[in-house]
């Protein structure tokens, strides 16, 4: 809504969405915590889900049933998802109609992920499964190495959610001999594969936040999910790429992290940007 300027909250994030009404979200970025295996510091939360509470679910029993046979394959992810689940069900309230959300997971959690995407939002808002490949780090002699994330693409409707790839940066051709110079020079749109590389230790962007997400890759996704002057919001906020990238583009932003280190950072950042917003504390 318009009425929402660029806020920076330090906050549980499942508190600070609650304040947030419906459907005034354009896009939502959210990259959480990976379930690595590593033991993870984190608030309790677990829900249940009732049927006089909140939103219920994607076609109710159908998405209890899928939930409970998914998460019996995996005490650890059951886990997880009892820390997620909340909060997607917020996102899903507060994304207005043309609304988009990305998930930016790793190849760990993503399978199940989607299942229950699929059930909570429904499979007919399933737009995209792009894979973020790099090329950077250790190597496994053991196995094929690791080198890609995976964000999950929702619309809140399938019928009226907003894209617009012109307004993407374009990729030089892997071959601009096949192709005219005019069509070389301008470059191609991008497919669901992206290669792109981390944010790079001696980067200008790097922040020393350990898991900053390169510039590149959130601008293409407010390029094609938002218009100028519409809000984005990240509620893993981070480093801030996200406030960063969408103030850049010209649209506002909610950034939330109950992280003091995460808002330090995120409040030196958008000064150095020169961008202004209110900042909040719980």
């Amino acid at each position: 809504m318009q009425g929402i300027e660029n806020k920076v909250i330090e906050a549980d994030n499942l508190s600070a969405l609650k304040t947030i009404p419906d459907a005034s979200v354009q896009l939502i970025y959210i990259d959480p915590p990976f379930n690595t295996g590593r033991k993870q510091t984190r608030g309790a939360s677990t829900t249940r889900r009732s049927d006089s509470g909140g939103r219920v679910g994607f076609k109710g029993l159908r998405y209890e049933t899928i939930r409970e046979t998914v998460l019996s394959y995996d005490d650890e992810f059951a886990d997880y998802w009892a820390f997620l689940e909340p909060r997607l069900e917020e996102a899903w309230r507060i994304l207005n109609n043309s609304g988009t959300l990305y998930l930016h997971l790793d190849y760990r959690e993503s399978h199940y992920a989607k299942v229950l995407l699929d059930a909570l939002f429904g499979r007919d808002c399933f737009l995209n499964e792009i894979i973020w490949a790099y090329d950077y780090g250790a190597k496994s002699k053991s196995r094929w190495p690791s080198k890609h994330d995976t964000i999950l693409v929702y619309v809140k409707n399938p019928d009226a959610y907003y894209f617009d790839s012109a307004e993407v940066d374009r990729e030089p051709y892997m071959a601009p001999g096949l192709v005219t110079p005019e069509k070389a020079e301008r470059g191609k749109l991008p497919t669901d594969v992206w290669w792109h590389t981390i944010v790079s230790t001696t980067g200008r962007e790097k922040t020393g936040y350990p898991t900053q997400k390169p510039l590149g890759i959130l601008r293409r996704i407010i390029q094609a999910s938002s218009k100028e002057g519409d809000l984005v919001l990240d509620f893993f906020a981070g480093s801030g790429t996200t406030g960063a990238a969408a103030a850049e583009l010209g649209r506002r932003f909610i950034l939330i992290d109950q992280n003091p280190e995460s808002i330090e950072v995120i409040s030196a950042r958008l000064a150095k940007q020169g961008v202004a917003y209110e900042l909040q504390r719980a």
